[in-house]
């Protein structure tokens, strides 16, 4: 089974939808958020494919953070059959690739505190933890993770 990485659009809302209601409760992003998130121009998202199924995803934007360019990751999905195969690594790499290939400097990105296998991988990754986000998700108090890029 090959995996490939391929830019994500409007046309792929709905699957994207249903694999973030997926892996998500209450903090689930809506079906508009994540059209307006596909839509906007500072946005960069991609689909993870296996035998031409989309089995998850990775959502970023770029901005502005005193006065440079820094990647922020909004959300990264894999349907619950295919984890632990490696796709949730490799949206990350090609997300950080682009972020670098755009200028950014940095990437961040919020996890819940309880989400132990994604904690485990942003460390792998080299994200060093900046700090603690009380009840950002909802009762749920969330991590703030930092990586340099350069």
């Amino acid at each position: 089974m090959a995996l490939r990485i391929e830019d994500a659009s409007t046309r792929h809302l709905d699957r994207m939808y249903e694999i973030e209601t997926e892996c998500f409760d209450r903090e689930a992003f809506t079906k508009r958020q994540i059209a307006s998130l596909l839509s906007h121009y500072n946005s960069i998202s991609l689909i993870a494919r296996m035998d031409n199924e989309i089995v998850g995803f990775i959502m970023g934007m770029i901005y502005v953070d005193r006065n440079l360019l820094a990647g922020h990751i909004l959300t990264v999905d894999v349907s619950l059959p295919y984890r632990q195969k490696g796709i949730a690594k490799k949206l990350l790499q090609e997300i950080e690739k682009i972020f670098k290939e755009k200028g950014a400097a940095t990437s961040c990105l919020e996890v819940k505190e309880s989400n132990i296998a994604a904690l485990s991988l942003y460390k792998k990754f080299g994200y060093k933890k900046m700090g603690r986000l009380k009840n950002y998700y909802g009762n749920a108090h969330g991590i703030y993770f930092r990586k340099d890029l350069a």
